[in-house]
């Protein structure tokens, strides 16, 4: 079940609301139905995984529990702590990478002449990659003495299982929800505010990420695309996916909002950045975040010498890219971002103090803008950087990413090639500069406000009557068009 569907959308959440605010108003109770709704919601993929997903959020309140009860920092408490972190990692390294690695394995017995291994296929537990990453977090805060382990397994399950952000993030933390658990507030504005928040993610997602994935999807399958294709297709994914993620980051936070619980941001503008270290204090903060305190940190940070450093922030970078998918694509995408933070801390690269942000990454410290024309130069490469990198990131193998490029760069000058031009629609080239505008005009608005990304505030009644105007009519238009598209499921659901 996704978001985007009408048995979510008329089945599942109007049930799930009326069970949830027709139970008495006590969190705790209400916490229950989180939870049974939470599980129902991730059963409907299938029902198996339940079982692994609950023996994980067990496994981890358990080490959570006995680390508290060792003392937070002590030895003891940091042998529960590794044998926590090492099950987590174990269980999902099996899930997500055992295909990888006996595939790639068999390509080097292949290369020597031996027999090649056999492992049945092992499948992806949807959304594993972000409830085993809370759980770590969660028994790492236990064991720095960040949070305090919670006594209610269903607080913590709750936590863990919170069908909003379940599949594709935010990356939570325990310690940001914990007090929400225990007591958070119920109103018809804050319903109201999430309401709107859901269906300006449901739009983005419906009607502008999904109307632009054919170019995409065309674009990537050529056999000999031209220099206008390849850079075609490839602005259109670096639309298609922001839009995509940033829709269901959206429709989450208004989920949440429509169950009293108010979640972090996950982008804040990520195209106007003036360097991909700026970049990744805007793009998928919560992970940009947890990278930062659970991978960096750990690895030993700026500790240690300018050497270490940039291994370190290239290693984490590196990690990060293969989070992201068993795929030598997604290794290599993150040795491309990894390589250029290294090189802009070499340089002194160093984003503007008036825009960063409190889930952003800190890495490296923090000046003044430089003046506007450099600025200009700076963002246009950052974009080309961020362009080239979601090549690889979208493409299903490197020969097909190498393709792209060798057509990106070889300028033939010979426009659309006729497969290509036959196969987009004019609604599909409308849309894609639709989300160039709207990119571009909430871009210059963020820059022209230049305040640091915090928790929205509750929308005024004249903010919710206005946006209204223009959120109701495309919002019925994007349920009229999913009614009659076939499924689409959001991009991050494979990862």
């Amino acid at each position: 079940m996704v978001f985007s569907s009408n048995v979510f959308l008329f089945l599942f959440l109007p049930l799930f609301l009326a069970a949830y605010y027709l139970t008495p108003n006590r969190n705790r109770l209400r916490n229950w139905v989180v939870l049974i709704g939470s599980y129902l919601f991730y059963a409907w993929w299938r029902i198996d995984f339940l079982l692994l997903f609950a023996a994980v959020t067990g496994w981890n309140y358990l080490v959570g529990m006995r680390i508290a009860a060792h003392g937070a920092g002590t030895l003891l408490a940091r042998r529960w702590l590794m044998a926590g972190a090492g099950l987590d990692l174990a269980t999902l390294g099996y899930f997500k990478y055992a295909n990888f690695g006996v595939a790639s394995f068999n390509e080097l017995l292949h290369g020597l002449g031996a027999e090649p291994l056999v492992l049945a296929h092992v499948i992806l537990p949807i959304g594993i990659s972000f409830y085993v990453f809370e759980s770590i977090s969660y028994i790492a805060d236990v064991y720095r003495g960040d949070t305090e382990a919670t006594r209610h397994p269903v607080d913590f399950a709750t936590f863990i299982a919170l069908f909003p952000h379940l599949i594709a993030g935010p990356v939570f933390r325990y310690k940001d929800l914990a007090s929400q658990f225990e007591q958070r507030e119920h109103s018809l504005a804050k319903f109201g505010e999430g309401s709107l928040r859901f269906m300006q993610g449901f739009i983005k997602k419906v009607f502008i990420a999904d109307s632009i994935a054919p170019m995409v999807s065309q674009a990537f399958a050529l056999t000999h695309p031209t220099t206008a294709d390849a850079w075609l297709g490839a602005l259109a994914y670096t639309a298609q996916l922001y839009f995509d993620f940033s829709g269901y980051s959206d429709m989450a936070i208004g989920l949440g909002l429509m169950m009293g619980f108010r979640f972090v941001e996950n982008f804040n503008q990520p195209y106007i950045s003036q360097s991909i270290t700026e970049f990744w204090r805007r793009w998928h903060m919560s992970l940009s975040a947890w990278l930062r305190d659970y991978l960096y940190i750990a690895l030993g940070g700026n500790r240690g010498g300018t050497a270490k450093t940039y291994r370190n922030l290239f290693l984490t970078m590196l990690l990060g890219g293969l989070w992201h998918g068993a795929n030598w694509t997604f290794v290599l995408w993150g040795a491309w971002h990894g390589a250029i933070l290294c090189v802009e801390r070499a340089l002194g690269v160093k984003p503007p103090r008036e825009r960063t942000t409190p889930a952003a990454t800190d890495m490296v410290p923090q000046t003044a803008a430089p003046a506007a024309g450099f600025r200009v130069t700076r963002w246009a490469l950052t974009f080309l950087f961020v362009v080239l990198g979601w090549v690889m990131f979208r493409a299903e193998d490197v020969g097909t990413a190498l393709r792209l490029y060798g057509a990106m760069f070889r300028f033939d000058g010979a426009g659309l090639s006729a497969v290509y031009a036959g196969s987009i629609t004019s609604l599909q080239l409308v849309t894609l500069l639709l989300a160039g505008l709207i990119s571009a005009a909430t871009g210059a608005h963020a820059l022209r406000s230049a305040q640091p990304a915090a928790p929205r505030p509750p929308l005024r009644a004249r903010g919710v009557q206005l946006a209204l105007w223009w959120v109701w009519p495309l919002f019925l238009l994007s349920i009229l068009k999913l009614s009659a598209q076939s499924y689409s499921p959001f991009l991050y659901f494979q990862f």
